[in-house]
C-alpha cells in the first residue's frame, strides 16, 4: 500500500498522439510522438503493437500518460513517459482514452 503523498508524486496528463511508427527489430513496440502542450512533442515507446494491426488508428487519440517517469532507453530509443492502458488475462485491452474536448497537457486529478 502507498499513502496519498506517494500517489500525488505520479503525474498523469492528457496526451494527443501525433504519429506512430513500428520499432524496427520488435513485434511489440511502437514509437509514439505525443503532444502534451509543451514546446515540442515527446517520444514514448510502448509495447502495444500487438493490439493495433493498423497503427494509424492511434493517430489523433487523446489518452492518459504518466509523464514524470525517468527516461528509459528501449532498443536504442529514449522513451519519455508511459501510456496508460488496461488488459485482462483473457486478452481484452483498452487504452485509457480522454474526451476530445480536453486539451493536451491537462493533468488528470
Amino acid at each position: 500500500m502507498i499513502n496519498i503523498e506517494d500517489f500525488a508524486k505520479v503525474e498523469i496528463k492528457t496526451g494527443e498522439i501525433l504519429s506512430v511508427e513500428r520499432v524496427e527489430g520488435s513485434v511489440k513496440l511502437l514509437k509514439l510522438s505525443v503532444n502534451f502542450g509543451e514546446e515540442g512533442p515527446r517520444q514514448i515507446v510502448s509495447g502495444i503493437a500487438g493490439y493495433f494491426p493498423d497503427i494509424s488508428v492511434l493517430i489523433g487519440k487523446k489518452c492518459a500518460f504518466c509523464t514524470n517517469l525517468e527516461p528509459r532507453t528501449i532498443l536504442g530509443l529514449e522513451s519519455n513517459g508511459m501510456i496508460m492502458a488496461v488488459s485482462t488475462d483473457d486478452g481484452k485491452f483498452s487504452l485509457l482514452e480522454i474526451g476530445k474536448d480536453i486539451p493536451a497537457g491537462t493533468t488528470v486529478k
